[in-house]
């Protein structure tokens, strides 16, 4: 796993060791952060369902002004900690369930990167809480890494655009 471009280009980061953890990779991660590449920048950044913390350094990488990072296990908090160590980089880091985080974070986010595990079935509980703790700002995107055979229906965004690779599809949502 590395970082793809921006300040932190060609960094190599910690992989998880263990199953439980699916990392995103790099030409799925390539393609969210191509499409948004004008957009990351100087932009507050919620990673949702962290584990190695490699979307929201790649952001970070890329000009996000501010990124916080939510999981609930500890052996994810841990490695993306030592992640965000090897880029001598200080963020907020939340050790806890998502529905916690969602419930009591108190600021807008411009992007939301999504990725639990496929099988969790929690994209459309997640879209919701975003949605009634205001948590995306009004020209915000939700970005959401998913089994292909399994979309996500939101009645709370406007899904904008769905791109595929392989068994993976990544979603993106408005207001």
């Amino acid at each position: 796993m590395r970082v793809i471009s921006g300040k932190y280009r060609g960094k190599i980061l910690s992989s998880p060791t263990t199953t439980l953890v699916r990392p995103t990779g790099d030409k799925v991660k390539q393609a969210i952060f191509t499409k948004l590449q004008f957009f990351v920048a100087d932009k507050a950044v919620l990673d949702l369902f962290s584990g190695s913390g490699a979307l929201g350094i790649e952001a970070l990488s890329r000009g996000a002004s501010q990124v916080v990072f939510v999981d609930k296990n500890i052996d994810s908090i841990k490695l993306t900690k030592k992640n965000l160590k090897s880029i001598n980089c200080d963020a907020k880091v939340l050790h806890c369930d998502y529905t916690i985080a969602l419930q009591t974070l108190n600021q807008s986010f411009d992007l939301i990167l999504l990725d639990p595990p496929y099988a969790s079935g929690v994209y459309e509980n997640c879209l919701e809480l975003i949605y009634k703790n205001n948590l995306l700002s009004d020209d915000g995107v939700i970005v959401c890494e998913r089994d292909r055979l399994k979309p996500i229906d939101s009645k709370y965004f406007t899904l904008t655009d769905t791109k595929n690779y392989g068994t993976v599809s990544v979603d993106y949502f408005e207001k």
